[in-house]
C-alpha cells in the first residue's frame, strides 16, 4: 500500500469512526477562536472553554478586549498557564484586528501568521474551521499518529509534518482529518499509555503493527 493509498483509507475509516468530529474549542465568532487557540497552548481545550466564558463576559467584542489592560486579561486567563505571555499576545492581536481589520479576522494565511501569538497550527485551524479552506493542523496528536500510522517517517517538526501531509491528503479533507486524529489520539492512540490497538479502527493498516 502506497502512502497515498494509506492516507485515503485512513481518511475513510476515521470518517466512519468519528463522523461528527470537529474543533473542541467553543466559539461563535472567528476572533474568539483566535483567542482560544492561543490559550490552548499547553492547556486542555476543556479548561480554555471555561476560562473564556469569564473573559468574554467582561470583554464581549474585539474593541473592548483590545482596550483592556493587559494585567486584567492576565488575571482572567492565568488558569490556562503562561498567563503573562498569552495575555500580551491576545492584547496585541486584538489591537491589530481592531485598528487594521475593522474587528474582523483576515481571511489570508500569511496575514494570520503576522498576528501576535499566531503560528502555522493556529493559522491553519482558522483557515479550515472559520473560512472552510484547505488546512492541515499539525498538533501533538496529529504528529504522533501520522508517524505511528506510517504517513510520515520519524518526522517531529510540525511544519515538516504539515508539508508531507499536503502531498498525501486531499485539500478539502485536511481539516476534518486532523480533527479526527485528535479524537482518535485522545480515545485510542494515546500518548501517556500504550495505544489501545485492540479497539483501533485502523489497526490492520497501521505501520506500528508492522503493516507495510
Amino acid at each position: 500500500m502506497t502512502k497515498e493509498e494509506l492516507a485515503l483509507e485512513l481518511i475513510q475509516r476515521l470518517k466512519q469512526e468519528y463522523p461528527d468530529a470537529g474543533c473542541t474549542l467553543d466559539y461563535n465568532q472567528a476572533w474568539k477562536l483566535l483567542v482560544s487557540v492561543r490559550l490552548a497552548a499547553q492547556c486542555t481545550d476543556a479548561r480554555v472553554n471555561v476560562v473564556v466564558e469569564g473573559l468574554y463576559a467582561r470583554y464581549p467584542d474585539v474593541k473592548s478586549l483590545a482596550e483592556a489592560p493587559v494585567e486584567e486579561i492576565e488575571k482572567i486567563v492565568r488558569p490556562c498557564g503562561l498567563g503573562k505571555s498569552k495575555a500580551r499576545d491576545i492584547s496585541a492581536c486584538m489591537k491589530i484586528l481592531h485598528e487594521e481589520y475593522h474587528g474582523m479576522v483576515p481571511e489570508d494565511f500569511d496575514a494570520l501568521l503576522k498576528l501576535p501569538g499566531v503560528g502555522r497550527k493556529s493559522a491553519n485551524l482558522i483557515m479550515g474551521d472559520v473560512f472552510h479552506k484547505p488546512a492541515i493542523v499539525t498538533d501533538t496528536h496529529c504528529i504522533r499518529l501520522v508517524n505511528r500510522m506510517g504517513l510520515v517517517d520519524q518526522i517531529k517538526d510540525p511544519k515538516k509534518v504539515e508539508m508531507e501531509l499536503w502531498k498525501l491528503i486531499p485539500p478539502m479533507e485536511g481539516s476534518d482529518f486532523c480533527h479526527r486524529l485528535v479524537y482518535h489520539g485522545r480515545d485510542v492512540c494515546t500518548a501517556r499509555t500504550s495505544p489501545h490497538c485492540e479497539r483501533c479502527c485502523v489497526q490492520d493498516i497501521c505501520a506500528r503493527n508492522g503493516v507495510k
